[in-house]
């Protein structure tokens, strides 16, 4: 078989003859200086992302009888990252023999990361709350988590009215988005209804009082007092109808349980859509069981293997916080994924309407132990924190 031979065939192979000088002639004539080290790229990444960051607390400033300000300052680097406010940052702490990290939300301004100040109210509620309370002092050093969560304002899903809905220690998401608000980092008109039982139990009176002078619309709903100048209560659809359009705004609750059910049925007969109500997580806590039983829990982390006691009313990360080991967790509700491990034997139940697990989660065995409970001995792969 005869081929014709085509002129641009023919510049081709010229082309390939001339291709290895040329690239020696290249590799000459380039520059001997090292490549750099970092490029921006992964520097801006890695301040926006630093995963875990060490922090000093600074100041700590009481609110009410139950809730207190501690203001922290990044060792690690100049500032803390920044975020959206509404987010919230995993706080770890060695308490006697127990590696204990708890998610608490952010009181402080996305900006006011930027000067190296970050703000959390914390509610005496829980073991390292109560920690922080009685024990933490000026000077201690913690590892804090890089902030997280989707509880925030997004411009193309939400409107540009913002109905924020907080109960007791859930101001401080609120009052983090306010503040942005009045910084201008966000776009949006925002009505704060802020129930709590009596006066004094309002936290965070004085920047409150500062962010109805910059617009923001404040409202204090008292459960148990009738006072001037307060809404008495509770924060039902019929006082939400006095200051807001319901039909025409976006809802952001932060509170307990409780108020959720509370408000979610005050909403209900308006059929908005999802999109529209916004709840902030609550930590999945432990079960009511009256004599729970100990299981023998195995934990592979790494080239590590460890067998830790689990309680049948605890989480499995819970047992491993218990046992010092440096379990990953964030939001500790089972939708952030973070604590993803692998399980291999042992039966399990997930919390009630807190299984996020994707499908391929599920069909390839991998659990959130922040939100799993033992029903059984258990083995699972667990990867370390950091």
């Amino acid at each position: 078989m005869k081929f014709k031979k085509q002129m641009f065939g023919f510049m081709d192979m010229l082309r390939f003859k001339q291709l290895v000088p040329n690239r020696r002639e290249a590799l000459a004539n380039g520059s001997n200086a090292p490549l750099p080290k970092e490029y921006r790229t992964n520097q801006l990444a890695k301040r926006l992302h630093p995963g875990f960051m060490q922090v000093e607390l600074v100041e700590i400033r009481p609110l009410t009888a139950q809730i207190k300000a501690f203001t922290f300052r990044r060792l690690d680097a100049a500032a803390f990252p920044y975020f959206r406010a509404g987010q919230y940052v995993s706080l770890q702490a060695k308490i006697k023999d127990s590696l204990v990290s708890r998610p608490y939300s952010i009181a402080s301004s996305p900006k006011e990361a930027l000067d190296n100040t970050l703000v959390l109210g914390i509610e005496e509620a829980g073991l390292l709350s109560s920690f922080m309370h009685k024990e933490a002092k000026i000077g201690d050093q913690f590892i804090m988590s890089e902030p997280s969560g989707e509880f925030y304002y997004e411009g193309i899903r939400d409107q540009k009215q913002v109905i924020a809905v907080a109960g007791g220690s859930g101001i401080t998401p609120i009052l983090s988005m306010a503040k942005s608000v009045a910084q201008q980092s966000e776009h949006y008109e925002m009505t704060l209804f802020y129930g709590v039982r009596k006066e004094e139990q309002i936290a965070f009176r004085e920047e409150l009082e500062m962010l109805k002078q910059q617009g923001i619309r404040v409202i204090y709903v008292l459960s148990d007092e009738t006072k001037e100048g307060f809404e008495h209560g509770f924060v039902s659809a019929e006082l939400i109808e006095r200051y807001a359009d319901i039909k025409h705004a976006t809802f952001f609750l932060c509170g307990p349980q409780s108020m959720y059910a509370f408000v979610l049925g005050e909403l209900k007969p308006y059929q908005l859509p999802l999109k529209a109500v916004h709840k902030d997580a609550n930590c999945c806590v432990d079960l009511a069981v009256d004599q729970p039983k100990t299981f023998r829990l195995t934990v592979h982390m790494r080239a590590d293997t460890y067998v830790i006691d689990a309680l049948e009313n605890e989480t499995l990360l819970v047992a491993m916080e218990r046992a010092g080991l440096n379990a990953p967790n964030k939001c500790r509700a089972g939708g952030c994924g973070f604590c993803h491990s692998k399980w291999i034997a042992g039966e399990y139940v997930i919390a009630s309407g807190r299984d996020g697990r994707r499908e391929a989660d599920k069909k390839f065995g991998f659990i959130h132990p922040c939100v799993t409970y033992p029903k059984t001995d258990m083995e699972i792969e667990v990867p370390p924190a950091y």
